[in-house]
């Protein structure tokens, strides 16, 4: 065994605990970076260099030390079980928060509400028939105008949100393929990196990020290539394939009343439909459908429509039996524009007592019937209350369910991310005692060297000086 081989076992140590202090401290520095995952030094021991002679020494020891690489202490399952959490999440998040705010806008069970303004206007009607009196009157045809304002009003506010969740959907697509763009451009990076054997575990945790972010907003699937690539898949189609990826667009309506569904597409196959049930844009894209695939806001506006129509029907059929204090025949009482949603088109007819009928043909003009009648329409099971009331309980349930899904999926991600955290997080303390744990290799390492070369000092200079 050669004098000089503790040089290089010492210079070995010095090197690897060099590069421990170096890993511990990159661990350190991005301990608060999002989606960095803490790394470790790999190493092993080097063999004795072999010894060829007709007598071997009975001395044979290791060469030192040597680096082998940098790992990356992620797991792929768990961020793959992330990714699928994310996914349910952002689905049903955006379903819950599109159900809650139309539901706010309902504003019932409250005073402000539509069932309390109905039982306001069926009220009036009943004060009306015990005092036929122009003020009494009048809180009728006043509180007929506010009733069918705030079903217009109600229907407005429902379309609006459309359009904006329409509008933010064009968006997500639209960040989506930058997205998935990003994703394949690292992909290309980190292939390179491998196959040029440097490391590419910063490059994989910035893939990870997108990833992660491509999962909530369409649902994408991803799945590690052998050459370290990842490939993400949209409804079985890849998204992202390599070092290249596919663009989305929005085809659909631009407006709820167009009773079309939304639909995304490949850009390069725009009669190819995609799929996409996950994600935010797979809540938005449930929220925005037609009433009749469940869509959530075509459902309440057409609850508004339907309350319209009925009211309309059910005081106009009864206003026109009756007849003016005049002696004329009773008219509509409210209007609806057949050009339009009836929500949208609801007006009051009458403008004073004069106009309305409140007798019964022939029962004398001091007679309230009519007006009697039109009170209790507010307790039939078919009139606009009852209609409007099996509504509102109806999607009351329906808005308590998506909310729960949303906080079931909501905890189901927690619980991955925090699965994932567990193993991929950086933690002060530890790497605080990994710090200390290769500065004492270090320094020991360094010891080693300097006895190996006060040895090797004392063997060539000082000897043979003996009797000189």
């Amino acid at each position: 065994m050669s004098t000089f081989a503790g040089l290089q076992v010492a210079a070995s140590g010095l090197a690897a605990a060099r590069a421990g202090m170096t890993v511990t401290g990159q661990n350190i520095a991005n301990e608060t970076t999002t989606g960095y995952t803490r790394q470790r030094l790999e190493q092993t021991s080097v063999a004795p260099a072999g010894t060829v002679a007709a007598w071997g020494s009975g001395l044979n020891v290791g060469g030192g030390v040597a680096v082998t690489g940098v790992a990356r202490l992620g797991d792929e399952v768990l961020d793959a079980r992330v990714r699928d959490a994310l996914s349910a999440s952002g689905f049903w998040s955006t379903r819950a928060a599109a159900a809650s705010a139309a539901e706010a806008v309902l504003a019932e069970p409250t005073k402000d509400g539509l069932a309390a303004n109905l039982n306001r206007f069926w009220a009036g009607w009943a004060d009306l028939a015990n005092t036929p009196e122009p003020a009494a009157a009048q809180v009728v045809l006043t509180n007929a105008s506010v009733l069918a304002a705030q079903i217009a009003s109600g229907y407005d506010s429902v379309v609006g949100q459309w359009s904006d969740l329409r509008a933010q959907v064009d968006r997500q697509i639209a960040d989506v393929n930058v997205t998935a763009a990003q994703v394949a451009t690292l992909n290309g990076q980190i292939r390179t990196a491998l196959q040029s054997g440097r490391s590419a575990n910063e490059l994989i945790d910035q893939r990870n990020v997108l990833a992660q972010q491509l999962s909530t907003v369409v649902g994408a699937t991803g799945r590690l290539e052998d050459d370290g690539t990842m490939t993400l898949r949209l409804d079985g189609n890849a998204l992202v394939a390599g070092d290249s990826s596919r663009a989305l667009a929005v085809a659909g309506p631009r407006e709820m009343t167009d009773p079309a569904r939304l639909s995304i597409s490949w850009t390069d196959r725009p009669d190819v439909p995609v799929a996409v049930t996950g994600g935010s844009v797979g809540g938005a894209l449930s929220v925005l459908a037609p009433a009749s695939e469940g869509g959530t806001l075509a459902a309440v506006a057409d609850a508004y429509n339907a309350v319209a129509t009925s009211l309309a029907t059910a005081v106009n059929g009864i206003h026109r039996s009756g007849q003016t204090a005049t002696g004329a025949a009773g008219g509509d009482f409210f209007s609806v524009d057949a050009t339009g949603p009836a929500a949208r088109g609801l007006r009051v007819v009458p403008t004073g007592l004069d106009q309305l009928a409140l007798a019964a043909p022939g029962a004398g003009a001091r007679d309230t019937s009519i007006a009697d009648r039109l009170s209790v329409l507010g307790t039939s099971p078919t009139g606009p209350s009852a209609t409007w009331s099996s509504f509102v309980t109806g999607y009351g349930v329906a808005v308590g369910g998506d909310v729960q899904r949303a906080d079931t999926a909501d905890r189901s991600a927690i619980a991955a991310i925090s699965g994932q955290q567990s193993q991929a997080s950086v933690d002060g303390d530890e790497e605080t005692i990994n710090l200390l744990k290769y500065q004492t290799a270090y320094q020991a390492a360094a010891r080693v060297l300097t006895a190996v070369d006060e040895a090797l000092d004392l063997l060539i200079n000082r000897v043979g000086l003996v009797g000189r």
